[in-house]
C-alpha cells in the first residue's frame, strides 16, 4: 500500500513537531487526522492549509489524559477515514521550570498524565484498531520521546522522567505489537526551535546552542521527516528503536 492511500493520525498536531508532521505528511499524499486539545483555531488553520493544497485532513479534539476522550477520538477517526495504518504521538507538555524541592503533586500529575499515561492510552487505542488479529491493517506508530530523558533536564525533571518512560514503553511494547503487524518506534529530539522555546532569555538560548555540535537548534520539520520515514515502508525492519535527532548533542 503506497503512502498516497494511507491515513496518518497525528495526536498533538496543532503545533510544533506535530503540526510539521501533519503538513509534510499531507504533501506526501497522506490523508491526515489531526488531534488537538485546546488550540482548535490552529488545528483548523492547518486543516485548511492542507485542503487548500488539495489534500485531505480533518481535526478532532482529544484530551490524552482521559481514556474516554482517546477512545472517542479514535472512533471519530475511523468513522471519517475508515482505516488508518500510521500514528504519530506528538502530544506533550514540558511543564513549568521548577526546582525539585518546589514540585507540586498537581504539576507532577499533569506532566505524567499528558506525556506518559496519555501515550499509553493512545498507543493502546490505536493498536486495538490496527491489530491484524482484529481485522486491522497493521502499520506503524511513532512516539515522541526527548533527549531530556538522557540528560535529566534542567529544572524540568518531571518532563525528562516522563519522556524516559515513553522510550522504555516503546521498546517493551514494540515486542508485543510485532505479532499484530504493528511497528512501534520513537523519535528523541534534542533542542528544537518550537514554541516551547518561547520566553527563554537570549543568554539561555546562546548557552543551549553553544552545547550543540552542529551549532544551531533543530527545526520541527527536521524531526517530522524522521517521523515520516519511520512510519513508512522504508523503515520496515525497524521496531522498538529510539532514534535521536539532536544535532550531535
Amino acid at each position: 500500500m503506497s503512502d498516497r492511500t494511507k491515513t496518518l493520525v497525528v495526536i498533538g498536531g496543532s503545533r510544533g513537531i506535530g503540526a510539521a508532521t501533519a503538513c509534510l505528511a499531507a504533501k506526501a499524499g497522506y490523508s491526515v487526522a489531526i488531534g488537538y486539545r485546546n488550540r482548535r483555531d490552529r488545528a483548523i488553520s492547518i486543516v485548511s492549509g492542507i485542503q487548500t493544497e488539495g489534500g485531505k485532513a480533518q481535526a478532532f479534539q482529544i484530551d490524552v489524559r482521559s481514556v474516554e476522550s482517546v477512545e472517542c477520538f479514535f472512533d471519530q477517526v475511523v468513522e471519517r477515514f475508515s482505516i488508518f495504518c500510521a500514528v504519530a504521538n506528538c502530544a506533550g507538555i514540558s511543564g513549568r521550570v521548577s526546582g525539585f524541592m518546589d514540585l507540586s503533586p498537581a504539576m507532577l500529575n499533569e506532566v505524567f498524565a499528558t506525556n506518559l499515561t496519555g501515550t499509553f492510552y493512545c498507543v493502546q487505542a490505536a493498536a486495538r484498531r490496527m491489530a491484524q488479529s482484529r481485522g486491522g491493517c497493521g502499520g506503524s506508530i511513532v512516539n515522541l520521546s526527548s533527549e531530556a530523558a538522557r540528560f535529566g533536564g534542567n529544572r524540568i525533571s518531571p518532563y525528562a522522567a516522563s519522556k524516559a518512560g515513553v522510550a522504555a514503553m516503546t521498546i517493551g511494547v514494540a515486542r508485543e505489537l510485532a505479532a499484530e503487524g504493528i511497528r512501534l518506534n520513537a523519535v528523541s529530539p534534542g533542542v528544537i526551535d518550537t514554541d516551547q522555546q518561547e520566553g527563554i532569555t537570549v543568554e539561555r538560548r546562546s548557552a543551549l546552542i553553544s552545547d550543540i555540535p552542529l551549532g544551531r537548534m533543530g527545526q520541527a520539520d527536521e524531526v517530522a521527516k524522521v517521523i515520516l520515514w519511520l512510519l513508512s515502508n522504508e523503515a520496515s525492519y525497524m521496531t522498538g528503536s529510539v532514534v535521536t535527532v539532536s544535532g550531535g548533542r
